[in-house]
């Protein structure tokens, strides 16, 4: 039913964040920047006790329960006046999301099984506030399912709350520095591969003991994120060399993405990452694995700092606060932003591999959670895309693509092997 105009004014509205601004420009008929993280219990989700917990969830997030609307000159969030009707899961992750559907609300909850799955459109939140909302939705529906009480710790909110200022703030301008950050980036090499018909994706997880990711890891001297951004680095140039030529191969870059409340003291619920991009020049040969890690432990230490992404954040700040800028209608403004978006934006990585690390949870809630999950949906204009946490003891790492051929999974795969780390291969294919 439809909320009356009187609720409707009561609604909370926001401006898009200035890192969310960029993906209602570039949305395109097979393709809505949407991401997923889910929770797989110990027993088949009750749809009806799940839907009444994202009632009393719902209101605490308001800049996340929210969908999309059309301004003059720009996008806007407006909160949703009630929760959005659980969904039973029917076929792949991540189902294209229509403009339509984003401006009667821009997330999604999936059910299959005993899995929870929440799908957000990237205006919404990064990895992190996605992360709080499932941990707070899962929390709430524990307490109704089982008669327990769920703490507010680690990432669960106190649904009874008010939501806090600080929670709802675009951190970006707070914590731009006054100088900028140089734009120029050089291309990456673009991953191909023969078109999956129907728009199927394709997720496949590799399944790691945390315990031996973390030793290959020490033996060397790097983070678990370098270990395993060193490992698709090799896997990526190991299928550049059987795909292309010596005189075709390009740059092979890796976006890294960073969460910025590592950095500054920020507690804001939407969008608060940048990302670094280290890169292999196949010009000067084959790396080793070693060497790799040296050149993203290097890139990271460099740039993972306040001053230097309080830089790069002034520079995207500083373009959106252009009185120019600000006054194009916005149909203009998404023809050069798209524009943007497609000759610069993905040309600079050949993926994106996005680590939310190890996941906390109030202790009560344990016996209950078997896994969790974290799958980003294929770029624009690559097959390609890769999400990644740990939760117990053990290491989920999320491919998808677009393509029929899982070619870069099995140089990875080939990669962990070679490096002694035993792996355990699941598909959605099989669940068809």
């Amino acid at each position: 039913m439809a909320p009356k105009k009187e609720d409707q004014s009561r609604l909370r509205w926001v401006r898009l964040d200035n890192a969310a601004k960029i993906y209602p420009a570039v949305l395109r008929r097979n393709w809505s920047n949407l991401y997923r993280q889910s929770v797989t219990l110990t027993e088949d989700v009750d749809a009806a006790v799940l839907q009444r917990a994202l009632e009393v969830t719902v209101p605490r997030f308001p800049t996340i329960a929210a969908r999309l609307r059309r301004g003059v000159f720009w996008y806007y969030l407006q909160q949703i006046p009630q929760a959005p009707a659980i969904r039973e899961e029917h076929s792949y992750p991540m189902v294209w999301m229509s403009r339509r559907e984003m401006r009667r609300c821009a997330f999604r909850v999936v059910v299959y099984r005993s899995r929870i799955a929440v799908e957000f459109f990237h205006s919404l939140t990064d990895g992190n506030g996605a992360l709080i909302f499932l941990k707070t939705l899962t929390a709430e529906y524990l307490e109704q399912k089982y008669g327990i009480t769920v703490p507010a710790e680690e990432g669960v909110l106190d649904r009874r709350e008010l939501p806090k200022p600080e929670e709802l703030e675009d951190s970006f301008p707070k914590y731009a520095a006054p100088v900028t950050a140089s734009r120029k980036e050089r291309k990456a090499w673009r991953l191909w591969g023969e078109p999956q018909p129907g728009g199927f994706l394709h997720q496949v997880c590799m399944r790691l003991p945390v315990e031996a990711a973390l030793k290959g890891a020490r033996d060397r001297g790097v983070t678990l994120t370098v270990f395993l951004g060193a490992a698709m680095m090799m896997a990526l140039q190991e299928l550049q060399k059987e795909k292309e030529p010596f005189h075709r191969r390009k740059p092979i870059r890796l976006l890294i993405p960073v969460d910025l409340r590592k950095l500054f003291p920020s507690k804001t619920l939407r969008n608060f990452a940048m990302f670094t991009i280290p890169e292999l020049d196949p010009r000067l040969g084959d790396y080793t694995f070693d060497e790799i890690c040296t050149i993203i432990r290097h890139k990271i230490g460099l740039e993972v700092t306040p001053k230097h992404m309080s830089t790069v954040i002034a520079t995207n700040v500083r373009d959106e606060q252009n009185l120019a800028v600000r006054l194009i209608p916005l149909p203009l403004k998404n023809m050069v932003m798209k524009a943007i978006f497609d000759t610069v934006g993905e040309s600079q990585s050949c993926l994106s591999m996005s680590n939310l690390g190890a996941i906390r949870l109030p202790e009560v809630m344990k016996p209950y959670i078997r896994r969790m999950d974290f799958v980003l949906g294929v770029q624009a204009a690559a097959p390609y895309n890769c999400g990644i946490l740990s939760y117990g003891d053990t290491l989920y790492i999320n491919f998808i693509r677009n393509t029929r051929v899982a070619e870069l999974e099995r140089h990875f795969f080939e990669v962990l092997r070679d490096l002694g780390i035993p792996v355990t291969v699941e598909s959605n294919q099989n669940e068809r």
